[in-house]
């Protein structure tokens, strides 16, 4: 591949709702521009952006992909995004690295919720838009219609560009209207606009020519002066209202015809109307504060790794976009997040699974490094005698959660590092053992993301894995106050053990841990035995004693005792400690605690009854509704045991238009005609 300067580069994230053709299309463009020589199928597992062993076994898009191709002196860095809600956190690094989101629509099923979620998310970039009306040649096609339900979803002012040339099964080309022509092949071959869609065309035409003069005065007065205005100059005039997002343009497309009719039309498009990075700003937070700096090689060197793979044969992969400088093969760079010095020995351009070598990129494009094995995603490459550190990407924290565990003790020794690398390479996925239950947490953003991950280490890393769902980490504590005395005697021929302990356990304020206190008055047991009583208690504290939970917010005072000059002895009174504790804790009335969250849901208006009627059943209490435009956002208290599946339940519920974030809050009593349930499952569950 030839080297690119800024003003040569386009940067666009395909992203929409899954199965509306990102992948089919991607790789039409790929195999018109000749990148690759054979046009591979999601079907047949062989398309070059969906390359991974599950994504493969799935046929669907797990993972954002990079697949850079040559148009027109121009390189389109087209960056291939999953569809499915779950892996929210690709579509999020690709959105963060891009100058463009092409939202790609399937012209049967019109908006649907991946599109609105998707919109949204470049909203939170601040970035300009496209619309991409794909599959125009699928039964029930109807590119009007879906122009339609655009205006009624979305804010924005919507721009048709390019017009397909009939529909379904009678699609057969497309209308350029920047250029009032044709083009009913693959080539960029133009004929003359249907002669029943000339007067549409001409409308539209005039259309553009308004919207391209809005961004320059010297347009604007040619203009009105009725002076004529060449095709370049309301390209040129379009690619800036578009990057201002004053307008958001359409396109036809049908990426997955045989004869990819229109193909070449649409990439013409894309060149000419799709801002470069060139002439954008960033800004970078550096020793004297928050700087704004254009993307230009003469910028100080910024570039963000906005995406990890762990690969278990060529270590890791790092992607990432160049901000401001350019990065030449050899170079050595600073890590502003790490505080520490890379040597890159070689660059690549990623193309789904292949890497191409290049010997330098300039500002706006993105590449590649293997092997950089402390960098992670989000760090900031960058020269130590300027440091800079930019945003990463916008990641949610994880809504799901299963417990794993190893099949033998050779997987066991590989489950920590195996669970790190993938937690490297999704952020969106995190790992951690729970004291409480001793389980090993995975956590991600759904059932599906989850599950593949742990597939991914199976057959990636070769790691056995077992999930299930995880234990509720309740605790156990008493609601009233009890005493008991404890005499352990052991006599077996030689020195004996004797200790006489006397306690009395009451509950404390919530989350006041454990409290130990020395009430033995008289000198009846010496306080060289102080400690060992307390080291007995505290045995029984992270064992349990209902069914195995930790025992929390209760005091236990030691009021009186006895010992022996000859046979009292520490593990004498660790064991009386230890047993005057359990007995008096079964007598203070025990209770289990169970944890509460604070659950914020939105959801459009209409599913709001069903969310609180949910919430209903499993003993949330609801805080508040308010209504945010067309979407309610409800907070509720709701116990941890009732809400573990709660992002599948909620997807079912609200046709996957419903989305929540949850907070610890505190620790509850489980009701008392529960807790024997709860009490009775955990002992059988556990034999």
């Amino acid at each position: 591949m030839e080297e690119y300067t800024t003003d040569a580069i386009r940067n666009i994230a395909l992203v929409g709702h899954g199965s509306s053709g990102k992948t089919t299309l991607v790789e039409a463009m790929l195999f018109l521009s000749k990148a690759i020589s054979r046009r591979g199928k999601v079907d047949e597992g062989s398309a070059t952006t969906d390359f991974d062993q599950e994504e493969t076994r799935r046929q669907i898009s797990l993972s954002m992909a990079m697949a850079p191709l040559e148009w027109k002196q121009t390189k389109l860095n087209l960056i291939d995004t999953p569809g499915y809600t779950d892996f929210v956190g690709e579509v999020r690094s690709g959105l963060r690295v891009c100058e463009l989101a092409a939202v790609v629509l399937d012209a049967a099923a019109g908006v649907e919720i991946g599109s609105e979620l998707v919109w949204g998310y470049a909203d939170d970039e601040s970035l300009p838009r496209a619309v991409i009306v794909n599959k125009m040649d699928r039964e029930n096609a109807d590119f009007d219609k879906t122009l339609a339900q655009l205006g009624e979803v979305f804010d924005a002012h919507f721009l048709p560009l390019l017009l397909p040339i009939g529909s379904q099964s009678d699609f057969r080309g497309v209308v350029n209207v920047l250029e009032r022509k044709a083009y009913l092949s693959a080539e960029s071959k133009s004929s003359e606009v249907p002669a029943e869609m000339v007067d549409q065309v001409d409308e539209l035409y005039a259309q553009v020519v308004e919207a391209a003069v809005e961004a320059d005065e010297e347009l604007m007065m040619k203009y009105f002066d009725d002076e004529e205005i060449t095709a370049e100059e309301i390209a040129n005039g379009l690619r800036v209202v578009i990057g201002n997002g004053d307008w958001v343009p359409v396109l036809a497309s049908a990426g997955g015809t045989e004869d990819m009719v229109g193909l070449g039309a649409f990439l013409d498009l894309l060149v000419s109307i799709v801002p470069s990075p060139a002439g954008r700003t960033f800004e970078a937070r550096g020793a004297t504060g928050t700087e704004e700096l254009a993307v230009s090689d003469a910028s100080p060197l910024a570039a963000l790794i906005f995406k990890t793979m762990a690969d278990p044969y060529v270590g890791k992969i790092s992607y990432f976009k160049i901000f401001g400088g350019q990065l030449a093969a050899g170079d050595t760079v600073y890590d502003a997040t790490t505080e520490e010095s890379e040597r890159f020995t070689q660059l690549y351009l990623t193309r789904g699974n292949e890497q191409i070598a290049v010997d330098v990129l300039h500002a706006g494009d993105i590449g590649a490094v293997t092997k950089v094995e402390d960098a992670m995603t989000g760090d900031t490459l960058c020269s130590k005698n300027h440091t800079l550190l930019l945003r990463g990407p916008l990641f949610a924290e994880p809504l799901f959660s299963v417990a794993i565990s190893p099949m033998s003790k050779a997987d066991t020794a590989k489950m920590g590092t195996t669970l790190t690398r993938m937690c490297e390479e999704d952020p969106t996925l995190k790992w951690r053992q729970d004291p409480t239950t001793r389980e090993t947490i995975l956590s991600g953003m759904g059932d599906a993301h989850v599950a593949t991950a742990v597939r991914r280490m199976m057959s990636r890393f070769k790691v056995g894995l077992e999930s299930k769902t995880p234990k509720v980490p309740y605790k156990e504590t008493v609601t009233a106050a009890a005493t008991s005395q404890y005499r352990h005697k052991k006599q077996s021929g030689g020195a004996g053990q004797f200790a006489e302990v006397h306690v009395r356990v009451e509950p404390t304020r919530r989350d006041s841990g454990f409290d130990y206190v020395w009430e033995v008055y008289g000198g009846h047991i010496s306080t060289s035995f102080r400690p060992s009583i307390e080291k007995g208690v505290k045995q029984v504290l992270t064992q349990g004693i209902l069914v195995g939970f930790p025992i929390v917010d209760v005091r236990c005072a030691v009021t009186d005792g006895k010992e022996h000059p000859v046979d009292s002895k520490d593990i004498a009174f660790q064991i009386a400690g230890r047993e005057a504790f359990k007995e008096a804790f079964r007598e203070a009335h025990p209770v289990l605690l169970e944890p509460v969250y604070l659950y914020t849901i939105t959801v459009p208006g209409e599913y709001a009854g069903s969310v609180m009627s949910d919430l209903n059943t499993r003993r949330g209490r609801v805080q508040g509704m308010t209504q945010e435009g067309s979407k309610v956002v409800i907070t509720a208290e709701a116990p941890l045991a009732e809400m573990q599946a709660y992002a599948t339940s909620l997807r079912a519920l609200t046709q996957a238009r419903g989305l929540y974030a949850m907070t610890y809050v505190r620790y509850d009593v489980v009701p008392s005609h529960l807790a024997q349930s709860v009490i009775a499952r955990i002992k059988a569950t556990e034999g």
